[in-house]
């Protein structure tokens, strides 16, 4: 289980769901409200968290124990979304845009060897928080702690 120190705030209690949690979402397809996440009990919570979702057999039983859940909890299946064959965050060798524009924004870059030097978790990670959709407090805790400037 990977938390990135800049959702140490809210990891103890999985208040929030976790970039790992997001990460898992997006490979199998699902999109999780934040009011399902805080109705799951911590155990489920944490079943979330630790549940591998990695190869297409862990993915299909993520995805049906996710359903499972939002379905217990609130009497209808979670959105799905598409699944992305080839998502930026697998991509080492090309920096999204939405990340040249956020680090221009506070007046560094990314070198592509940098970027190359990311796990997919931490590239996802800077991907969502550059979002224009997205709350971008924590893009500057997380470049700085994947040391990046």
């Amino acid at each position: 289980m990977e938390f990135f120190q800049f959702e140490a705030d809210f990891v103890d209690s999985l208040r929030c769901i976790p970039m790992q949690v997001r990460f898992k979402l997006d490979t199998c397809g699902i999109k999780l409200k934040l009011s399902h996440w805080n109705h799951f009990s911590s155990t489920e919570r944490q079943a979330l968290v630790e549940q591998p979702c990695t190869t297409a057999t862990e993915i299909q039983a993520y995805r049906e124990f996710l359903q499972q859940l939002v379905q217990k909890q609130s009497g209808v299946a979670a959105d799905e979304l598409p699944v992305e064959s080839h998502p930026d965050w697998m991509d080492a060798t090309n920096i999204p845009p939405s990340i040249q524009e956020k680090v221009k924004e506070i007046g560094t870059n990314i070198t592509s060897q940098q970027w190359v030097g990311l796990t997919p978790l931490q590239r996802f990670a800077l991907i969502k928080l550059s979002r224009s959709s997205h709350e971008n407090k924590n893009f500057l805790p997380a470049i700085q702690e994947f040391n990046l400037i």
